[in-house]
C-alpha cells in the first residue's frame, strides 16, 4: 500500500483506529487503574477523550491539510505559480512516556499516520498493562508494515535509537531527551522532544485567593502531580502566604478527603523507585500539609512544604509528584533571583487581577506555554501550538500543528514556458545598475 500518497488510505486508517478506541474504552479505562490506579474521570477526560478528539478532528481535516498550498508568486518567478507540499518524513519512531502512556502514545502516532509515514510506536515499560493494550489496538487497526508497537525496557529504547529513522518523536524527561537527541545526531535525524522542567506558579496579591487555590489543587494534583505541565512551585507574596496555605489545605480536603489514600480520585505514583525519589525530597523540609507515604500502594499523600532551599534537592530538580513548595517572594528581582536558578521552564503560571503585572511575566520569561488565572488547561486548545523550549523541549505539536510536525515542507516552483524574461542570464554586462533598481521597486 502507497502510505504516502493515498490520502484516502491514512483517512480510512485513522477511522479505523477511532472504531477501536471506542470499541476498548472500558479496557483502556480499567488498563490505566491496573497501571497506577489512575480514576475513570481522569482516564477518560486526560486520555481517552482527547485522543477521539484528535482522531475526529484530524479525519475531518486530513484532505484539506494534505492538499498543496498555493502560495503568492515572487516576482522574480514571473510566470509562475508556487506550492508548498506535505511531504511524510517516512520512517518514525514515537517513544512515549508513562505519566499519561495512552494519550501521549496515540497522539502522535495519530499525526504520524495522517502525514503518511510508517510508524514504530515504543510505549513505557512503566505502564505494563496499557503498553499490552495499546499493542492490541495497533494489530487490530493497521497492518504491521505500517505502524507496530513493540513492548520493552529502555535496552529496547537504545536498540531501537541505534537504527537510522526519518523522524524521531520522544515524550520524556530532560536527561533521556539528552541521550535521544544524541542518538538522532548521528543520522541528522529531525526531532521533537517534548520534556519538562520546573514551572512557576506565581501568585500575587491582587490574586482571586479561593478560586487560585481550588485551580491550582486541580493543576497539580491530577495525575498525583505526574504531569509535565503542573504548577511545580508557588511564588507568593508574603503577606498572603498564610491566607493561601490554609485555602490549599481546603481545596485539597475538599477535593480528596481527610485522608486521600481512601480517596477513589487520587492516583498512585508510577513506582516504588519513584516514591522512594519523592519521599526523599521532603526529608528534612518544613511540611505544612501531608507527607505521609505508604510504600505498599505507592502512595504519596498531596504535600505542601513551606519555604524549602532553593539549593536543596526539592527545588533543583523537577517534581514530578503531589508535593507542592511555596516559596515568598517580595519583588520583580525576587521573582527572578528564583525563577532563573532553573532552565527555561514547560509551562508557566500566574494568578493577578493586574493585567500589567501578568503580561510582564509573559514579555520577561521565556516558557514553553501557560495560563493567566489557571493551570494546565492550556493543553487542551488544539489551536494552540504544545511544546517547550530550551532544556525543556524542542518542537511542538497539536491539531494541525501535529500535521505539520510530521511533515517536510516542500517548496515548488511550476514555472510557465510562454515568457522567458533573458534579464537573469550571463553575459551581466550593464545589468548590474538595472537589477539594484528592480529589487528596490519590488
Amino acid at each position: 500500500m502507497d502510505y504516502k500518497n493515498n490520502i484516502n488510505f491514512r483517512k480510512q486508517s485513522l477511522i479505523k483506529l477511532l472504531y477501536t478506541v471506542k470499541l476498548y474504552e472500558k479496557e483502556i479505562s480499567e488498563a490505566l487503574y491496573n497501571d497506577f490506579k489512575k480514576p475513570a474521570f481522569e482516564a477518560f477526560v486526560t486520555e481517552i477523550n482527547i485522543v477521539i478528539d484528535e482522531l475526529n478532528y484530524t479525519i475531518k481535516n486530513i484532505n484539506k491539510w494534505a492538499k498543496p498550498k498555493k502560495v503568492l508568486p515572487s516576482f522574480l518567478n514571473f510566470p509562475s505559480r508556487e506550492y508548498i507540499y506535505s511531504e511524510p518524513y517516512g520512517s518514525v519512531l514515537i517513544i512515549s512516556p508513562w505519566n499519561y502512556p495512552f494519550q501521549l502514545a496515540l497522539c502522535p502516532l495519530i499525526a504520524a499516520v495522517a502525514a503518511g509515514n510508517k510508524v514504530t510506536l515504543k510505549p513505557s515499560e512503566l505502564t505494563p498493562n496499557t503498553s499490552s493494550l495499546l499493542s492490541k489496538i495497533i494489530r487490530e487497526t493497521f497492518d504491521p508494515k505500517h505502524v507496530i508497537v513493540v513492548l520493552g525496557d529502555k535496552r529496547l529504547s537504545e536498540e531501537l535509537l541505534k537504527n537510522r529513522w526519518n523522524y524521531i518523536f520522544f515524550t520524556g524527561s530532560v536527561a533521556v531527551g539528552k541521550l535521544i537527541y544524541k542518538a538522532a545526531a548521528e543520522f541528522l535525524t529531525p526531532v521533537t522532544l517534548e520534556l519538562g522542567g520546573k514551572n512557576p506558579c506565581i501568585v500575587d496579591e491582587t490574586a482571586n485567593l479561593p478560586l487560585a487555590a481550588k485551580r491550582i489543587v486541580w493543576g497539580k494534583f491530577i495525575n498525583a502531580g505526574q504531569t509535565c505541565i503542573a504548577p511545580d512551585y508557588i511564588l507568593v507574596k508574603p503577606k498572603i502566604k498564610n491566607e493561601l496555605i490554609s485555602l490549599l489545605k481546603k481545596e485539597i480536603q475538599n477535593a480528596y478527603g481527610e485522608n486521600p489514600e481512601l480517596s477513589p480520585d487520587f492516583t498512585r505514583i508510577i513506582s516504588k523507585e519513584h516514591l522512594k525519589r519523592l519521599v526523599s525530597f521532603i526529608e528534612f523540609q518544613d511540611i505544612a500539609f501531608g507527607g505521609s507515604h505508604n510504600e505498599d500502594e505507592n502512595y504519596l499523600s498531596p504535600t505542601i512544604v513551606d519555604e524549602p532551599n532553593l539549593d536543596s534537592a526539592l527545588m533543583k530538580e523537577e517534581i514530578f509528584g503531589p508535593i507542592l513548595p511555596i516559596l515568598s517572594y517580595s519583588n520583580n528581582d525576587d521573582l527572578k533571583r528564583i525563577i532563573s536558578k532553573s532552565e527555561k521552564p514547560l509551562s508557566m503560571y500566574v494568578f493577578t487581577e493586574n493585567n500589567a503585572f501578568a503580561e510582564k511575566i509573559i514579555q520577561d520569561y521565556s516558557f514553553g506555554g501557560g495560563c493567566v488565572n489557571d493551570t494546565v488547561v492550556h493543553f487542551s486548545n488544539k489551536r494552540l501550538p504544545f511544546g517547550g523550549v530550551g532544556n525543556s523541549g524542542i518542537g511542538a505539536y497539536h491539531g494541525k500543528l501535529s500535521f505539520d510536525t510530521f511533515s517536510h515542507q516542500k517548496a515548488i516552483v511550476k514555472k510557465a514556458n510562454w515568457l522567458d524574461i533573458p534579464f537573469r542570464y550571463a553575459p551581466y554586462k550593464g545589468k548590474l545598475k538595472m537589477i539594484k533598481k528592480i529589487l528596490k521597486w519590488i
